[in-house]
């Protein structure tokens, strides 16, 4: 508007100024009636006012035409600019001096849009990679059951102590399998699914410990012992399967990556200014220290710490992305600190 403004009085000016200049040159010399110049200026000089005046309409109706279709004008660079948004992501959007805002917005959405492509890509890969393992590692245990299964319906009279034997090496290797089977499903839930929170009053300190105390035959065979402390009789509303997926897997992740006969800490307490505003649970772990690069990444979609398949502590790579959207859709946050062979996982949730 201030231009528009501007320009009108810019224009009238610059009139006046035309006119007076134009009124000095004629007042340089004497004019004749025989002249035909005289004429028309004498015509001019009578109708002065009533010349400028249309001259002075037509001027402010073509700065106000001019003036409207320039939004238009805009408008149209903005949409051709945008439509370049999806046809020719690698090249910069270029716009008009005047909208360098505008350009700047969306050089910047181009390039949050090609960083969320790539991310997507190699999520997309990384799934790829892990079902074709996972395929892969189906074929093992499969045959390890069905090779013992056969020795056993093909020899009767085999002695009780190779039967045992056979059964116990069958029985671990079917349940391998169904953890191979249950990271096949873990993989399609979260891609086809959405969290969604069912929400209730949950006593925290009583889910914790019975959380813990299930856990204690797992801890005994990895020869790990607990160091816990959890403030008692903290409530929260939460999803309550869901938050106790969550612990689960920061649990199973802590016993996967801990050294041997070393302790896993669960600390649980109410912070904040006010008490009972939030309650942190920290689970951590001595095991070996997780690079800042990886550690940057660990709760991204199928990354995995450990790339090697044939490790028991490889899995889909989902737990701590489930875990992570589980936590911010509880209104809480997530974060790992890993330093000096300390592995360390901060929860976060609001008491309210």
């Amino acid at each position: 508007m201030l231009r528009y403004v501007m320009s009108l009085i810019g224009f009238v000016v610059a009139l006046i100024l035309f006119v007076l200049l134009c009124w000095f040159i004629c007042l340089q010399r004497i004019w004749y009636d025989w002249e035909p110049l005289y004429w028309v200026l004498r015509m001019v000089k009578e109708y002065l006012v009533l010349i400028m005046a249309v001259i002075i309409v037509a001027g402010w109706a073509i700065i106000t035409y001019r003036f409207m279709n320039m939004p238009l004008r805009y408008l149209d660079e903005i949409v051709t600019a945008s439509g370049k948004l999806i046809t020719s992501r690698e090249e910069p959007v270029r716009l008009s001096d005047v909208l360098r805002e505008v350009e700047e917005q969306l050089n910047l959405f181009r390039l949050q849009g090609l960083s969320a492509e790539a991310m997507a890509r190699e999520a997309d890969q990384r799934k790829n990679d892990l079902i074709i393992y996972l395929a892969h590692d189906l074929k093992t245990p499969l045959t390890s059951v069905i090779g013992y299964l056969s020795l056993l319906h093909d020899e009767p009279q085999i002695s009780p102590e190779l039967r045992a034997r056979y059964t116990g090496i069958a029985l671990d290797k079917a349940l391998r399998l169904e953890e191979l089977t249950n990271e096949f499903f873990d993989i399609t839930r979260f891609s086809l699914t959405s969290l969604t929170l069912e929400t209730e009053q949950i006593n925290l300190s009583r889910m914790l410990e019975q959380i813990t105390y299930e856990f204690l035959p797992v801890l005994s065979d990895k020869c790990l012992s607990w160091q816990l402390e959890i403030q008692p009789e903290v409530q929260i509303n939460g999803d309550p399967d869901k938050l106790q997926r969550v612990f689960d897997n920061l649990i199973r992740n802590a016993v996967n990556y801990s050294y041997p006969d070393s302790a896993i800490s669960l600390h649980m307490s109410t912070i904040g200014e006010r008490d009972g505003n939030r309650v942190e649970i920290r689970v951590s772990n001595r095991g070996k220290t997780i690079p800042p690069e990886k550690l940057d990444r660990i709760f991204e979609q199928f990354f995995r710490l450990d790339t090697s398949r044939s490790s028991s502590t490889g899995g889909a790579g989902l737990g701590l992305a489930i875990s992570k959207e589980i936590v911010e859709l509880h209104g809480g946050c997530i974060q790992a600190e890993s330093a000096d062979e300390n592995i360390v996982f901060i929860l976060r949730l609001p008491m309210s």
